[in-house]
């Protein structure tokens, strides 16, 4: 069976999310956190990072700028269909 893999843009996520070592300021993430380091040791997932700029989901949460909005629009191939004709 293939890991799946897991595109993320945080690194600081992606670091906590491999440590195998329990920290007191993540008691909040605690069942998220066992879920997936369970899940990364069998080797069904697996995290990817990827920059902000690639991360197409962005312009559907963030505000981005507008180079990168255009950018991501394109790529996920919306178009506006207010503009002129």
């Amino acid at each position: 069976m293939k890991a799946m893999d897991l595109h993320n843009d945080n690194k600081a996520a992606i670091m906590i999310a491999q440590n195998t070592i329990q920290h007191n300021r993540m008691k909040c993430v605690e069942v998220d956190r066992f879920f997936i380091r369970e899940n990364i040791d069998k080797g069904c997932i697996y995290f990817l990072f990827v920059k902000s700029e690639d991360q197409l989901a962005d312009v559907l949460t963030k505000g981005v700028c507008r180079r990168i909005f255009n950018d991501m629009i394109d790529k996920l191939g919306m178009i506006d269909i207010y503009a002129p004709s």
